[in-house]
């Protein structure tokens, strides 16, 4: 995975998995599944209505 170096030296995955319009029952098992298979960078919001699950995870 490519990684992209901020300005406070931490490295961030230049990839991410995103939840847009993944229901709340699906979500759970999404974010198990990508965080699995290597992705550490799980893009979420409030609005998605699914923040919390994916945040449980």
């Amino acid at each position: 995975m490519e990684y992209v170096t901020l300005n406070n030296g931490v490295k961030m995955p230049v990839l991410g998995y995103g939840v847009y319009q993944v229901t709340p029952e699906e979500c759970e098992q999404c974010v198990t599944d990508a965080i699995h298979v290597g992705y550490r960078s799980i893009d979420t919001a409030q609005a998605y209505a699914n923040d919390v699950i994916c945040c449980e995870v």
